[in-house]
């Protein structure tokens, strides 16, 4: 079938012409000679915008978000009205050409405009964002607005690149990137703080609505809807005996059918019931969509061994969920979790390949995104590019639990808010403490006490501790959790058992022991954690894109 033009077909309306856009970034890191002469278009938003020469030309900083610098751009008022361009957010997409700054200038380039292609205006009166210095806070009051700001669109640029050189990492080392679902029937973590995915509310709503609207049979409407059945059955009976025409029967038939297709409609209907649904007093889940309980996923570990009892190496990277009623600077509802799983590892190879990811990450942000380091080192942690250079040139201090508490325990130039003995989860600030204070570098901390430590993680000969790791880094202690895997069978029952938590959901998880059984190790780094250390900004919220915590759900 041969192609056809636009207007041969009868739509006689012509596509714009594309304008390949040239970002900021690459005029700002250019090499000026090769740059001074070129024509360019570019798109951005306007940082600042001031009127000079009496009104006859203004200079415009404008920044597309390709990078922290902005480009210094000149329009006459003859080129288009200066009122529009110069107040703060307004976005235009320009033409012109580049042009070498007067000797003395900040900038080593800038634009002359020939033609503003696009205006996006904005009233000065009304933009929420003014020119003067925003707190942190207050920006998230506007979360589809603070990606225009410096530090949100740095952080946004840091958590690219993590999230870029992380894909690298795992491609680099041979594993293979699994999608693990976000619904899901397993708790992880068996701490129970997980949100419930149901529809049981929104159908007794409508089922409500729908009573309201057109009220169920009666038990009369019923019996007699039955009766009218069996007397059209009984019709169909009759002609078919005294040897009627395939007409007369035909007819009788379809009156019989849609007496009882009404009846079962009825029928139906009269089951209906307002509230949600239950059974023996307790919630009837087997009424719910997925005919069982099911949550937002707290992990996506559990699931994602399976592919590694598979294809050996694999990783999982996405979002998770935790409903734990926190307002701490720490915590957050939705979260990032980055999850690999090696099969045929132990707990020495999970710590090495920890270890490997965590340098690796520190030293892309030094090679591929020094700039915005360099803004956070400037206005949030002078220390930022410093504890980069650290942990991704210096080896990881390794000790156990039983040593750890020991250290902690012989420190005498501190004290401790929570107690130190053996069998706590450290806290925040004794992992800190031996990270910054008794180390000076990152420290992985290995064989913890199995009781405050998750049922999948393999039980020690000693039968009082697990085979778990965690990775302690400077800033904000523990930023990797992870342990070999228990591979054993009967222990794993146990272990589940002894935790409190139901077989029946694992069924699946003990398959993987009782069919071809592997030894396997895996850890989790929190995504937004590694921000946290990265940048030095105090709050979880504002490193990911849409904080969602107890009462915020914005967008």
């Amino acid at each position: 079938m041969e192609a056809k033009d636009a207007s041969s077909a009868g739509d006689d309306t012509a596509l714009e012409a594309s304008r390949p856009r040239t970002f900021i970034k690459d005029i700002v890191r250019g090499v000026t000679e090769e740059l001074v002469g070129r024509k360019v278009v570019v798109g951005g938003w306007v940082k600042t915008g001031r009127e000079q020469g009496k009104g006859s030309f203004a200079f415009l900083e404008l920044n597309d978000g390709s990078c922290l610098a902005n480009l210094q751009v000149i329009v006459d008022a003859a080129v288009h009205p200066l009122t529009q361009l110069v107040p703060t957010g307004t976005c235009v997409l320009v033409e012109g050409e580049l042009k070498k700054p007067p000797e003395g200038a900040k900038q080593s380039v800038e634009l002359k405009v020939e033609s503003v292609l696009e205006v996006g205006p904005v009233d000065p009166a009304e933009y929420p964002l003014p020119k003067t210095r925003l707190t942190l806070e207050f920006l998230r009051d506007f979360g589809h607005l603070r990606a225009r700001t410096n530090t949100i669109s740095a952080v946004a640029r840091i958590r690219d690149e993590l999230a870029y050189a992380t894909h690298t990492f795992f491609r680099k080392n041979g594993f293979r990137y699994v999608h693990t679902p976000i619904i899901t029937t397993s708790d992880c973590e068996g701490a129970g703080e997980m949100f419930q995915v149901t529809t049981l509310f929104s159908n007794a709503e409508k089922v409500e609505k729908e009573l309201k609207q057109n009220p169920r049979p009666s038990e009369t409407d019923i019996e007699a809807a039955k009766l009218l059945v069996k007397e059209k059955g009984e019709t169909v009976s009759q002609l078919k005996s005294s040897k009627a025409s395939k007409q007369e029967i035909s007819a009788s038939v379809s009156e019989l059918t849609k007496a009882k297709e009404s009846l079962s409609r009825l029928e139906e209907r009269f089951k209906l019931k307002a509230g949600i649904p239950q059974k023996d007093g307790k919630i009837d889940y087997a009424k719910d969509f997925f005919g069982r309980q099911a949550f937002l996923t707290v992990s996506g570990q559990l699931q994602v061994e399976t592919y590694a009892c598979a294809l050996g190496n694999v990783y999982t990277f996405g979002p998770t969920f935790r409903a734990e009623h926190s307002h701490t600077s720490r915590h957050l509802a939705e979260f990032w979790m980055v999850e690999p799983e090696i099969a045929f590892a132990n707990l020495e190879d999970d710590m090495n390949y920890a270890e490997s990811y965590v340098k690796f990450l520190c030293q892309w942000l030094l090679d591929n995104c020094i700039e915005d380091m360099e803004f956070m080192v400037k206005n949030f942690d002078k220390a930022a590019i410093e504890r980069l250079k650290l942990v991704s040139s210096s080896p990881f201090e390794r000790i156990s639990y039983t040593k750890a508490v020991q250290l902690l325990k012989n420190v005498t130039d501190k004290k401790f808010e929570n107690e130190v003995e053996w069998g706590i989860d450290l806290a925040s600030e004794h992992e800190r403490y031996l990270t910054e204070v008794l180390f000076k570098k990152p420290v992985i901390v290995y064989n913890y006490p199995k009781g405050i430590k998750a049922f999948y993680m393999k039980l020690n000969d000693d039968q009082k501790t697990v085979a778990a790791m965690d990775v302690l880094v400077p800033k904000v202690g523990e930023l990797i959790g992870g342990s070999q895997r228990e591979e054993r069978l009967d222990v794993l029952v146990k272990r589940i058992t002894e935790s409190g938590l139901p077989l029946e959901p694992y069924e699946w998880y003990l398959d993987l022991r009782r069919f071809g059984t592997v030894k396997h190790s895996g850890f989790g780094l929190g995504f937004e954690r590694m921000i946290l250390f990265a940048t030095g900004i105090e709050n979880i919220r504002d490193v990911i894109p849409f904080p969602r915590y107890p009462g915020r759900a914005d967008l």
